[in-house]
C-alpha cells in the first residue's frame, strides 16, 4: 500500500502565538507561506494519487503554495472545534482550570455554531477521513496527500496507529512539515515525522 503524507498548514499569526485556531480563518504569515514553498521538492519527489484539503484558506494556501492539483476539499479535515476556546492559549485556559489538557479534558462548550468537540468526537471524524483516504489508496496509484491542522492531524496519526484520540498528545506537529505514515509488515508506522528539506 502506498504511503500517506500529512501537511500541516504554514504559520499564522495565531499559531505563531499558541492561540487555539480552530474555526476563525486566519490568512498565513509571509513566514508560513514559504514554510509552505519549501515543502515542494519533497512534495515533486513523490508520486501522488489523490490531495485533500480542509476548507479552511490557511490550508487551501498551503496546498497551493506546495503545488498540489485536483484537490478535494473535505470537511472532515477541519481544525478541533475548540469551543469556547477559539483565540485563547493554554496558558490563558490554564490560569481558569489548572492541569487542562486538550487532548483528555476536550474544550469549553461554545456557541451554537461551533459548540466544541471532545477528543473522542474529532476521533469519530479521524475515521471517517481515514476510510477516504483507504478508498482513494485503493483506487489510485501513488500515495495520498492531506494538508490540514495540527490537532486535527496528530488525531488522525494517532487513529491510524490504532491507538485512542487521545494519545495525538504524543505527536507533536510543527507548522509547515510533512510526516509520513506507511506500513511495515502490514502494519501501520510513522515512517517520517516534522519533516522540512534537510532534516
Amino acid at each position: 500500500m502506498s504511503d500517506l503524507f500529512l501537511v500541516r498548514h504554514g504559520e499564522t499569526e495565531w499559531s505563531r502565538s499558541g492561540r487555539h485556531t480552530g474555526s476563525t480563518d486566519v490568512p498565513l504569515t509571509e513566514h508560513g507561506r514559504e514554510e509552505a514553498r519549501r515543502l515542494v521538492p519533497l512534495i515533486r519527489s513523490h508520486r501522488i494519487g489523490a490531495a485533500f484539503v480542509s476548507p479552511a484558506q490557511r490550508a487551501r494556501e498551503t496546498a497551493e503554495l506546495i503545488g498540489l492539483h485536483d484537490v478535494r476539499v473535505d470537511v472532515d479535515l477541519r481544525e478541533w472545534d475548540y469551543g469556547g476556546y477559539e483565540g485563547i492559549t493554554t496558558v490563558e485556559i490554564q490560569r481558569e482550570r489548572p492541569g487542562w489538557f486538550l487532548f483528555s479534558d476536550g474544550v469549553a462548550p461554545g456557541p451554537p455554531d461551533h459548540p466544541g468537540e471532545s477528543p473522542e468526537e474529532v476521533g469519530e471524524r479521524a475515521d471517517r477521513m481515514l476510510a477516504k483516504v483507504d478508498a482513494a489508496l485503493a483506487n489510485t496509484e501513488g500515495c495520498v496527500v492531506l494538508v490540514a491542522h495540527g490537532h486535527f492531524l496528530r488525531v488522525l496519526t494517532a487513529r491510524r496507529l490504532g491507538l485512542p484520540p487521545s494519545d495525538g498528545a504524543l505527536f507533536q506537529l510543527a507548522t509547515g512539515t510533512l510526516c509520513r505514515l506507511g506500513t511495515e509488515h502490514g502494519r501501520p508506522v510513522i515512517a517520517g515525522w516534522n519533516v522540512r528539506p534537510g532534516s
